[in-house]
């Protein structure tokens, strides 16, 4: 007698034969710039709940409803068990990605304070001050690789101006973060404790300097987190260093591996390269498009509470599930004509690169200010730029290049 689920219609026996099967590897060392996403459309028209059974065995969300249904049910899945595919030995807790409403608000209210307009506008000149810094040189360059010369110096630039540290420490970071997600994709466990607590060693320097040097809580974010109280009280110091912890390495990766996207997209595109060069007032337009069509997450996750239901598919507590924005934003079911580029699509607005719901992401304003700025300046200085090579791709869990040789011819 086949045994049926308590409170779903579902047979066990023919869900553990679905739990067995492989649909997809997260992982494919010959992954070209489209291979992914051509893989992500087959599986999304028969399976938007996939199946891997690396990592230990995890469901996919590639569905866009699918993936919106997870990151909005704060009822039935948590962020505070497995926010990351693969999971990985960390030490301490780092608020506020791995806290639940409503404890995460003590540290998303005081990180959000830095990200409004009138903080963005104040930082815009620095910002953009480092990418002509940067990007200049290169447009006198007959070949020159975007990612390893620009896309992946950039963020320590920004977030040195961000965070008010200096561009030496933030650049460490840079590179320990980096090298530290490699060894996560490839469970080195020792590498990643490693460099983990390389990495809550300079937060905790940061720390320490803002209590040696009483910093404007209102002008520095981990100045602000020290300041601030939940429920009466300071909040906690293991607490505070794992917030900042967070926040010094959220950001780095994911825009070095989405600006070389962009330029990859526009070097096989001069006719769009042309539009955008002539009318730079449609470029944050084509920055959100850009967003949607080369989304760099697919390996943020979630657990699942309690069993639960999900497009037809049961995912059991205590399931890990991907939530692959990378695919979802392609889902043809709300984007029509979703693996091409459209200007001013009529509901760009939906795409969810940044997320939704509890745990979006606050650093968004930044990150479009970023990649609306890389734009307008290589844009502005060159007069053409086209592929000198093949892109290589990041690997699992970000979707996007690591290397992008491009030949400029300045303005």
């Amino acid at each position: 007698m086949t045994a049926q689920h308590p409170r779903f219609q579902v047979d066990l026996e023919a869900d553990d034969a679905r739990r067995a099967e492989h649909d997809f590897d997260p992982v494919r060392p010959d992954e070209t710039f489209t291979s992914a996403h051509e893989e992500f459309a087959e599986l999304r028209s028969r399976c938007p709940i996939a199946r891997s059974q690396e990592y230990g065995g995890f469901w996919a969300a590639l569905g866009y409803d699918e993936v919106l249904s997870v990151i909005t049910d704060i009822e039935h899945f948590t962020t505070s068990k497995q926010n990351a595919i693969p999971k990985f030995a960390f030490t301490g807790v780092r608020p506020p990605l791995h806290l639940d409403p409503p404890d995460h608000m003590a540290y998303r209210r005081v990180i959000n304070h830095f990200f409004t307009p009138p903080k963005m506008r104040a930082i815009e000149p620095k910002v953009r001050a480092a990418s002509v810094e940067l990007l200049d040189p290169l447009i006198d360059q007959q070949w020159v690789d975007v990612c390893k010369g620009y896309a992946q110096k950039f963020p320590a630039h920004v977030f040195a101006h961000f965070f008010n540290l200096s561009v030496e420490t933030s650049e460490e970071i840079k590179q320990v973060s980096g090298t530290y997600v490699d060894a996560i994709q490839v469970l080195n466990h020792e590498v990643v404790i490693r460099l983990s607590r390389r990495l809550y060693e300079i937060a905790q320097s940061v720390i320490d300097e803002r209590r040696a040097n009483s910093y404007d809580p209102a002008e520095d974010l981990t100045a602000a987190l020290l300041a601030a109280e939940y429920q009466g009280a300071p909040l906690p110091a293991d607490m505070v260093l794992g917030c900042v912890r967070q926040l010094i390495v959220t950001g780095m990766v994911a825009p070095s591996v989405f600006i070389g996207n962009m330029f990859v997209h526009l070097s096989r595109d001069p006719e769009l390269q042309d539009q955008l060069r002539n009318q730079p007032h449609l470029i944050p337009a084509a920055v959100e498009e850009f967003l949607r069509l080369y989304s760099p997450y697919r390996g943020m996750a979630r657990t699942a509470r309690e069993d639960v239901m999900l497009s037809g598919q049961l995912i059991r507590k205590d399931d890990p599930i991907a939530l692959v924005y990378t695919s979802a934003n392609r889902d043809e079911r709300v984007f029509p004509n979703g693996e091409q580029f459209v200007l001013d699509r009529p509901n760009i607005s939906q795409h969810i690169s940044f997320g939704r719901g509890t745990h979006s992401c606050p650093g968004a304003p930044l990150a479009r200010m970023m990649m609306t700025i890389t734009l307008e300046e290589a844009l502005a200085r060159s007069s053409s730029f086209t592929m000198a090579g093949s892109p290589e791709m990041a690997i699992w869990a970000e979707w996007g290049t690591r290397s992008v040789p491009l030949d400029f011819v300045r303005a």
